[in-house]
């Protein structure tokens, strides 16, 4: 008889094209996870995959066996949940994704919601790489577009609008003058949210409804607002922060706003989650619990 977890292995090793990462992704030995899916080839009498040095491929009777196994996961799945809901109270894994610099706005009420329901189990990845909810096994995604996310297969819970301003540390401004306009931006060190090198773009809207575009090198680039925003109180140079991340050193007068008039594009603060798997009690409890959070930041 087949085993389960094999069909899930080699269909791991498929969807994230090959065993390293696939082996990251199921926190599994790569040797472990290799013998398996050699086991299952032997069970089968077939093979499944040609193996070499840098590439992966499915052979024709793979391809079949792995939209077989993937049919067969999501049925094992749908017969888990058929169980799950015949228990009002939430429990089990559930699997949330939220990008960098927004975990500070659940951790502090995380605790006291897992208190709550203590047969809820949660694993929450902090990360800026896209997700795809089937493929990933995630089942609650925090994300910050400029447009809502339209898949026929996910649904879409709009928490509110994510704004960015322009701020720099008073100590910073004291010393490089007051600005008035964009143009003064020139010459300037600024910070940038991204994580390659090379030339950065600020896409800026004023009160007026004025669209303009900031083209600079940053003095630093990073993908991490902790370092960013610690640079920005630092002295280091003028930022584009959202406010939600910025709010209490504004408040406390380590940071002050730039240009006020100018601000980023606001981006769509949303919550997605499956379909098939939107009505679990787990299921259904983050995603109201994320979105009380959430609402509370961008109110």
């Amino acid at each position: 008889m087949l085993d389960l977890n094999d069909l899930r292995f080699f269909a791991a090793v498929v969807d994230h094209g090959g065993f390293s990462a696939a082996a990251r992704s199921l926190r599994l030995p790569k040797s472990r996870l290799s013998r398996r899916i050699t086991i299952l080839e032997e069970h089968l009498g077939v093979r499944l995959l040609e193996r070499s040095t840098r590439h992966l491929v499915l052979t024709e009777v793979g391809r079949q066996v792995y939209e077989h196994a993937r049919a067969a996961l999501i049925e094992s799945e749908a017969i888990e949940d058929t169980a799950l809901r015949t228990h009002s109270e939430p429990r089990g894994l559930v699997r949330v994704s939220c990008p960098l610099g927004l975990q500070h706005l659940i951790a502090a009420e995380l605790p006291a919601f897992l208190t709550r329901y203590p047969k809820l189990r949660m694993l929450v990845t902090v990360t800026d790489r896209r997700i795809d909810l089937v493929h990933d096994g995630v089942d609650v995604a925090i994300r910050v577009r400029e447009r809502l996310d339209t898949d026929a297969d996910l649904q879409v819970r709009k928490i509110g609008l994510s704004r960015r301003a322009l701020v720099a540390s008073p100590d910073f401004m004291e010393q490089h003058g007051p600005l008035e306009d964009l143009a003064d931006l020139a010459g300037m060190p600024l910070l940038s949210q991204q994580e390659y090198a090379g030339i950065c773009t600020w896409n800026l809207t004023n009160t007026s409804g004025d669209s303009n575009t900031v083209n600079f090198e940053p003095r630093l680039a990073t993908g991490g607002f902790d370092l960013l925003l610690g640079a920005a109180c630092a002295g280091l140079g003028i930022a584009l922060l959202p406010l939600a991340n910025c709010e209490v050193e504004l408040a406390r007068g380590r940071l002050m706003r730039v240009l006020p008039d100018w601000s980023g594009t606001d981006g769509i603060l949303h919550i997605i989650f499956t379909s098939r798997r939107g009505m679990l009690p787990g299921v259904r409890a983050v995603v109201d619990f994320m979105s009380d959070v959430l609402k509370g930041a961008v109110d």
